[in-house]
């Protein structure tokens, strides 16, 4: 019996030193980002990110200490799909879903290679993550999964609030 636990244990450890040498690709750490994120393990999320990134990781993670513990238990439950990875020399963007829209909605992850400490991250794909991006990807780049790309539309933008209310005092 000790002998099978043993050998067990040893292909445990060789098959993950096997995964562990495929990390280092765009799809690698956006699986161990966007898991981290919507799991709210924020640590696991910014050891592969840059610092601007960590920045915006570090205001979630203070925000995550007000949800309640159930929030927090079923948002492990959310499963992230990698579906394409694009790379272009030191930049890479990743496509997914997640199950917590139901897998109906594709969004884009950007990644850099390297990051800002070039010591430390040097040939490691870091994500690029940023205010104006959505839960773990371009809000900007959303479309509903195996769905074609809409044509743009084209919209008016009003003018400013200030200057309708100067062009009502002129007259």
């Amino acid at each position: 019996m000790k002998k099978l636990l043993l050998s067990i244990a040893t292909l445990l450890v060789c098959a993950m030193s096997f995964v562990a040498c495929k990390t280092d690709t765009p799809k690698a750490a956006a699986e161990k980002f966007l898991n981290g994120l919507y799991h709210m393990d924020y640590e696991t999320a910014k050891s592969v990110s840059t610092e601007q990134t960590k920045g915006m990781l570090d205001l979630m993670a203070q925000f995550s200490t007000m949800m309640p513990d159930s929030a927090k238990t079923e948002a492990k439950k959310i499963k992230v799909t990698i579906k394409d990875e694009k790379i272009e020399g030191d930049k890479a963007t990743v496509t997914y879903t997640s199950s917590e829209d139901g897998n109906k909605m594709e969004r884009k992850l950007e990644l850099v290679k390297g990051g800002e400490d070039a010591k430390e991250n040097k040939g490691k794909w870091l994500v690029a993550w940023n205010k104006d991006d959505g839960m773990g990807g371009d809000a900007g780049q959303e479309k509903p999964a195996d769905t074609p790309a809409e044509e743009p539309t084209d919209t008016t933008v009003a003018p400013p609030a200030d200057n309708i209310a100067d062009t009502a005092t002129a007259k």
